[in-house]
């Protein structure tokens, strides 16, 4: 995986600016030792209690808000009500089947709806609604109208004289009322035995004389008025249970049927307390005294305690408690995140756990679902009851299991691959690998010719050619290439005539910021047409807030670009006996934006550069300078420098592996595509490796980084391949190469969508969708989807597939991904990626396969399976949603300005900056630019490559026009834009 550039010191070599997250272990419990790649989880470090609620995660994702979801007897449904329904701002009332997570409508669909309950025998569905009330409808469109305002009010429950009670078979048939009563009927729920039904009413306020005062209470709150009722399940016999004044309400029965657990509110409506009764009304318990709004209780289905919510931390931080069904003990915490934890259910067999939370950033609560640790529960309750054993997170189709993950990851990571590197013999081998998988499978092949893979070329290295010279004072044997000097990878070709040095010190022009003044080591010089002799890196002494604004311009990039724009015939850089390197000369390496300059630039060892400042000591230069001082430069007099720089540029072949699986639906529909790269870094040398330096030339063998995502792919490929359902389009699985030196594979097959005559695949000119798994072997509290925001129907695709899965998701709407994904959505293709997290391992010889939790990437491969599966069955394909890109480029933390063009960084054969696209409405896009323009001139600087792009955007001012000048069409167009501020 590619992760998007985060500066701590620019990578003046040229190697890509690469973000890390480093995993922290807290201190180990009782000394002992954690196994290799384990850690402890987070509540053990802290020293807190085990954890109730095990295995968390979302439910439902669809709507603007969900909630109340209630289990039917049998454990394999969900019945919720959401605010979904095009055209309706209201719940409505839904039945989520749990073994496919498919989702359906139970009530009208017209009006209100509210707290839905199944019967015993899952035949009918209890729910309340205002469906049959004629005013309903102007009321949802004074909603919608009052939404669409964008003026925000406080949710409230209005207490809607108009709900009543009705039952429906789960697929909306056969509706029935069973309350016609004045007033509000709602909360109900079935007793154990279908029978009964317990439920809150206002209805004795309509239908009984109040005095003054209650009159009074009753038309501030109607919610004062509410008591409890039982009636026979058909509506029949109703009789009231409660006759206190204030609201009694959210009533549900006992595992036997017994009594009735309930919230009772004080009658100024300011606290609430858990009460219990026998089911006639009578022994009336309260069951805790916590001053606060305690509600919604729930039993266990063991009868020992029951859960309910209560905001006793704080008016709107309501949390979950437990506490014994006799109240006799202290109430005991469950959950402790800030905002809204409230409505939790127990499943019939007591191992799960749903409750309604509102997440930071999320517009309102939505169902969540864990696992419940009853034995934990009772023990610090201090409870005796037989404990009920804990069910495990859902098992996979085997097609899907661990062990075929375990060893795809195996062979893919053996020594052999050598860290399958692109376009080297390991990449071979590992494309080879996952073509026989595909073609066992019985998979078709799409690759170039019908074949399985599909080639593409790419700069893969830079070497000395033959004709390196540098000469001093006419001495032309004595300093040798790679010995006493080097060109810099990047650097001009061909001849130099001899030309004077001058010694700039550092390099470095920077303006001032905050404490730090302005910085010029060219003050005072002329450097036009000579050699410009500077320091590597920044000075040494400063201190770190002075480092950290120098940082940025301390690149090697940076300072050619300075000279060069100074006139300088080249630049020269040595690395001083005061900076700590690990080479004397800087390494000739390509990196990921090679791109190169009009100037030369060489690096030479501290013994040549002493001979190129005429016996200077640059030792003490350096001192001089180390400080932040900047004593003036001088030209070296009498001594000149000839140069000849040879430099070639390596080009390989790399390979992608294309399987197409088609199974009785259209072949030309547009197809789902899902991917994953295979590609990693080899033994690191390619300058991407965050090795430590015991560790340098080892291979990196990429178990997470990504045999995981191939791995998963091919476990996907062979469940849907042994299905036997119909699908309405293809399905394509790619993987991919080229994925570490810029999205070259991926992007290669993109490009050819656009391409009538292009390989079958693509023939199709469109692609459905395209779902990626890039590091998903390293589990831990979460798998983060990203791409949400790429497509308005992934909600409920991702709701359908993991309500089955049952894995803690992180929804993240970015959809520009420093993976291979990003090729894709700059076509229009919705994208999903799957992706673990970071860690410590990432990039050097320590991501091996035993590391990994097979598992976990089990589980995550049923999830992005199932998507892909239901994708394949939809005769519609997802919305595309156009978002703006965030920005890229190095060190895009400290711009201010915002352009909206997304660079194609696999571009490595022009001078400027090649675009892939502009975001949508951005400056970009309004100034006339567009995909395949290549920036050459910004704001009077000339652009050679992304490093000085990046640059030259510090000189820009928000809101200010700014000329630059693209090549399109081999011609030079003039533009303006005005950019927009980043933040």
């Amino acid at each position: 995986m590619r992760f998007a550039p985060a500066i701590v010191r620019v990578p003046e070599d040229g190697g890509q600016a690469v973000k890390i997250r480093l995993a922290l272990l807290g201190a180990l419990a009782a000394g002992l030792a954690l196994p290799a790649g384990c850690a402890y989880p987070p509540w053990l470090q802290r020293g807190d209690p085990a954890p109730l609620l095990l295995n968390a995660r979302q439910l439902t994702f669809d709507g603007r808000r969900s909630g109340e979801a209630y289990w039917s007897a049998d454990g394999t449904q969900l019945v919720f009500q959401s605010e979904r329904e095009p055209g309706n701002p209201f719940y409505q009332i839904y039945r989520m089947e749990l073994a496919s997570g498919a989702v359906r409508r139970v009530s009208p669909g017209m009006g209100k709806t509210t707290c839905a309950w199944f019967h015993p025998s899952g035949d009918r569905i209890l729910f309340a609604s205002t469906h049959h009330d004629p005013a309903t409808g102007s009321e949802m469109r004074a909603e919608l109208e009052q939404r669409a305002s964008g003026e925000q009010r406080r949710y409230a429950w209005d207490y809607d004289p108009e709900f009543e009670l009705w039952s429906a078979r789960p697929d909306g048939s056969g509706l029935l009322r069973l309350t016609a009563s004045p007033g509000y009927d709602a909360e109900g729920s079935y007793s154990p035995d279908g029978d009964w039904i317990v439920f809150a009413s206002n209805r004795h306020a309509y239908l009984e004389p109040l005095d003054d005062q209650a009159a009074a209470h009753f038309a501030r709150d109607p919610a004062w008025g509410m008591e409890l009722y039982r009636m026979r399940a058909d509506g029949s016999g109703s009789e009231r249970l409660t006759h206190t004044p204030g609201y009694d309400g959210g009533p549900f029965w006992s595992p036997d049927g017994a009594r009735i657990v309930w919230r009772r509110f004080a009658e100024d409506g300011l606290t609430a307390e858990i009460y219990s009764m026998a089911a006639d009304g009578s022994d009336v318990r309260q069951l805790t005294r916590l001053r606060a709004l305690s509600w919604a209780p729930f039993y266990h289905p063991s009868g020992a305690y029951l859960v309910f919510a209560t905001n006793r931390h704080g008016f709107a931080n309501f949390e979950l408690y437990l506490v014994d069904t006799d109240g006799r003990r202290e109430p005991l915490r469950v959950t402790n995140q800030t905002g809204f934890d409230g409505l939790p259910v127990f499943s019939p067999d007591g191992r799960q756990l749903a409750w309604s939370r509102t997440r930071k950033g999320q517009p309102g609560a939505q169902v969540f679902l864990a696992d419940w640790d009853h034995a934990e529960a009772l023990r610090r309750l201090t409870l005796r009851s037989a404990a009920l054993r804990r069910s495990g997170a859902p098992l996979p189709p085997a097609a899907l299991g661990a062990a075929e993950l375990r060893r795809h990851v195996a062979r893919l990571t053996a020594g052999e691959m050598a860290g399958r590197a692109t376009g080297s013999p390991g990449e071979r081998r590992a494309t080879a690998y996952v073509a026989e998988a595909f073609e066992a499978l019985g998979l078709q092949p799409a690759g170039d010719e019908g074949g399985w893979f599909q080639g593409f070329e790419f700069t893969s290295g830079v070497a000395l050619g033959v004709d390196n010279r540098l000469v001093v004072d006419g001495e032309g044997e004595r300093w040798l290439p790679e010995r006493d000097w080097q060109p810099l990878a990047f650097s001009r070709t061909g001849r130099a005539a001899p030309a004077p040095v001058v010694f700039a010190g550092y390099g470095i022009v920077a303006p001032a910021h905050g404490e730090s003044p302005a910085y010029d080591a060219y003050a005072g010089l002329d450097v036009s047409g000579r050699w410009v002799l500077t320091l590597r890196y920044l000075p040494e002494d400063v201190p770190a807030e002075r480092r950290q604004h120098l940082n940025r311009f301390a690149g090697l990039r940076y300072k050619a670009m300075l000279a060069r724009e100074r006139g300088a015939l080249g630049l020269i850089v040595v690395t001083g006996p005061r900076s700590p390197s690990r080479d004397p000369l800087v390494r000739l390496r390509v990196d990921v934006a090679l791109a190169g300059t009009s100037v030369f630039a060489v690096s030479v060892t501290p013994e040549l550069a002493g001979a190129l400042l005429g016996g200077r000591d640059l030792a003490a230069l350096q001192q001089a300078l180390d400080g932040g001082a900047q004593p003036p430069g001088f030209e070296v007099p009498g001594l000149a420098l000839a140069a000849a720089v040879d430099l070639v540029h390596e080009r390989s072949a790399g390979r992608n592996v294309l399987a197409r699986l088609h199974r009785g639906g259209d072949a030309g529909a547009p197809p789902v595509v899902i991917g994953a790269h295979v590609d990693h870094i080899g033994d690191g040398s390619g300058g991407t490796s965050l090795a430590q330096d015991d560790e340098r030339g080892r291979v990196h063998p990429g178990a997470d980084d990504n045999a995981s995502g191939v791995a998963a792919l091919l476990a996907i490929a062979r469940w849907l391949a042994g299905g036997s359902e119909p699908l309405a389009r293809d399905v394509v699985f790619a993987a991919w190469s080229g994925e570490e030196l810029g999205l070259l594979g991926s992007s290669h097959w993109a490009s050819l969508l656009d391409d009538p005559d292009a390989h079958a695949v693509a023939a199709a000119r469109d692609v459905s969708a395209y779902l990626n798994m890039d590091m998903v072997g390293r589990f831990d509290e979460q798998l983060v989807v990203h791409g949400m925001g790429s497509s308005p129907g992934w909600v409920a695709a991702l709701e359908r597939g993991n309500a089955v899965v049952g894995l803690p998701v992180s929804a993240q709407p970015e959809s520009y991904l420093p993976t291979d994904t990003t090729p894709f959505y700059l076509k229009g293709v919705p994208v999903l990626s799957a992706f673990t997290g970071s860690h410590g391992e990432y990039h050097t010889p320590r991501d091996t396969r035993d590391r990994l939790d097979y598992e976990s990437a089990a589980r995550i491969a049923w999830l992005i399976g199932r998507i892909a599966q239901g994708l394949a069955q939809a005769r519609e394909i997802p919305e595309y949603a156009a978002l703006e890109h965030p920005g890229s480029g190095p060190a895009r933390g400290s711009i201010r300005v915002y352009l909206g063009t997304i660079p194609n960084y696999g571009r490595s054969d022009v001078a400027g900056v090649a675009l892939s696209g502009v975001s949508p409405g951005g400056p970009a896009a309004r100034a006339g630019l567009r995909a395949g323009d290549v920036i050459v001139e910004l704001a009077g600087r000339a652009i050679e490559n992304i490093y000085d792009y990046t640059y030259a955007l510090d000189a820009l001012a928000v809101g200010k026009p700014a000329e630059l000048v693209v090549l399109r069409g081999g011609e030079r167009v003039p533009l303006s834009i005005v950019p927009d501020p980043r933040e």
